[in-house]
């Protein structure tokens, strides 16, 4: 199946994880990375907090493309009532890996559309299992420098994945993109079509 688009599309995000899902869709589409303050006021939810991120990165670029639909993504991780972003160094991601370990906790995407009219956005929420991680393989993987840049301090897709058990819900999504929920309401939107010039 071929989909096209009359749009600009824009993809807020220096992320090349996420860049490389949305390709999937193989329709034309820039990056332009959003320099906003990853930080959002008051007492938010896992899902809020994701949202609120999310939208303030496509909102920032689509100020600056009038024209154009921008899509903004913010992923975290919650384990019980406590949010594990980012880490901010090497100590915090061994701390993050250590309180994931054994246990359940889940994997919240926000996805923001903001142009043409259209303000939307939307939550995915995947939940994951760690197995039981000793302290020398926490150490291994935090050596690799792979848990700095990601939620949680791990890339499912990377050496990261060798730590889940199992998950329930959409892969995608942990990676940083719940592509087949944003394709569904990107083709609700009337943003992107499927090429009706192939089924002649």
């Amino acid at each position: 199946m071929k989909i096209i688009t009359n749009h600009q599309i824009i993809l807020a995000s220096e992320s090349p994880r996420r860049k490389e899902l949305f390709g999937k869709l193989g329709i034309p589409f820039e990056v332009q990375p959003s320099s906003v303050n990853e930080e959002v006021e008051g007492e938010h939810t896992p899902e809020e907090f994701a949202l609120s991120i999310a939208k303030l990165k496509a909102t920032a670029i689509a100020e600056k493309n009038p024209h154009a639909v921008v899509i903004g993504a913010d992923t975290t991780v919650r384990l019980g009532n406590e949010l594990l972003s980012k880490p901010a160094n090497n100590e915090e991601a061994k701390k993050y890996l250590q309180q994931l370990s054994g246990k359940v906790h889940n994997v919240i995407t926000g996805v923001s559309i903001q142009g043409l009219g259209s303000s939307l956005g939307f939550t995915e929420s995947t939940q994951v299992k760690f197995y039981d991680l000793t302290d020398e393989q926490i150490d291994a993987y935090v050596a690799t420098g792979d848990s700095l840049d990601k939620a949680g301090a791990y890339g499912i897709q990377t050496l990261g994945g060798l730590f889940v058990e199992k998950i329930q819900g959409d892969y995608n999504n942990v990676v940083g993109l719940p592509i087949s929920r944003l394709f569904q309401t990107l083709l609700n939107l009337h943003i992107i079509e499927f090429d009706k010039e192939l089924s002649k």
